[in-house]
């Protein structure tokens, strides 16, 4: 009977699941906000009840590990309409490495936004792996490499006191490189924050080096993508998810980056709190802003939005599993 049931759906039955797709379908998933940051303390349930009312759900990223916290705790609070992922930001690796800082610029990234107290916090694998484990975890990140503070952080040094950056690069890899492997282990997404040196794609090319396809056959993606045609092209090849956020809404410079992804590797994200799109520009970015990003991301494309919109939450439920 049940057999039977399962083989030859009903007319009812098919206009449920047809009803549930639909409804389904008119949500966005914003792959990667910092809801659980403080700086929404004050009015994160209105916050979040916006995002809701706008049809947008959401993955909570961490950056260490009291923000990894602090996402899975909201992601159980508010089950089904947010996610969390776990990581370490690269721009946090230098914390207790007085070997490297010792005569440098360098200085840990300490934003207001991800943490009121300035109180830094080493990178701990044990950690973070208990925290990956658990089910509302869709992902590992965001970690990575980020070249883009080393080279102005040089800029500043007297001459003759430059150096140290080789030692920086190799320590970001070397703990990017454990969340990679992490990720792999719990076959679970791994949301990369990769920014390279002004006017290069170096940070692009040691990831494509580091986490090669056939090593790391997981979803990958690549968080507030804004790199150019020729490394595109790599990272498309090499089988890489890229997402979108507000920048594409008031800079043309990456139309013809965007024009290279397939449309069903491309997610939608707004970084909130950062980077608000062109209406907002200027403001506290959050959840419920991402339509105008994913209007501008459809033009690109030459897709209608609903048809672009479908599409992408197929994608990012494949990709983090939900």
């Amino acid at each position: 009977m049940i057999k039977g049931f399962l083989s030859r759906p009903s007319s009812a039955l098919r206009l449920a699941v047809g009803a549930k797709l639909i409804f389904f379908m008119k949500y966005i998933i914003d792959s990667h906000s910092h809801i659980q940051f403080p700086v929404y303390d004050s009015d994160r349930s209105d916050v979040i009840a916006r995002a809701l009312e706008s049809g947008v759900k959401m993955i909570a990223v961490g950056t260490q590990i009291s923000t990894s916290e602090a996402g899975i705790r909201l992601a159980k609070e508010n089950p089904e309409n947010i996610w969390a992922s776990v990581g370490y930001h690269p721009s946090h690796v230098l914390v207790g490495r007085s070997d490297i800082l010792v005569g440098t610029a360098y200085v840990w990234h300490h934003d207001r936004n991800e943490q009121s107290e300035a109180e830094p916090e080493k990178f701990d694998i044990g950690k973070l792996s208990k925290l990956a484990a658990d089910p509302m975890v869709v992902a590992i990140g965001e970690c990575g490499l980020d070249y883009f503070r080393l080279s102005e952080s040089e800029k500043s040094l007297a001459p003759g006191r430059a150096g140290g950056q080789a030692k920086v690069k190799s320590l970001q890899k070397e703990v990017f490189l454990q969340q990679a492997e992490l990720a792999q282990k719990l076959n679970k997404a791994l949301m990369i924050h990769c920014r390279p040196a002004k006017g290069t794609d170096d940070a692009y090319e040691d990831l494509l080096s580091m986490i090669p396809d056939e090593k790391f056959p997981i979803p990958k993606i690549v968080h507030f993508y804004v790199g150019g045609p020729e490394i595109t092209r790599k990272l498309v090849d090499a089988g890489f998810y890229f997402t979108l956020g507000g920048v594409v809404t008031f800079a043309r410079d990456y139309d013809g980056s965007i024009r290279l992804i397939p449309a069903d590797r491309i997610l939608l994200e707004t970084d909130c709190p950062y980077v608000a799109p062109k209406s907002r520009r200027g403001k506290r970015n959050e959840p419920s802003f991402i339509r105008e990003t994913a209007e501008t991301v459809a033009r690109i494309k030459d897709m209608g939005t609903d048809d672009f919109l479908k599409l992408v939450y197929v994608t990012s439920r494949k990709v983090f599993r939900i």
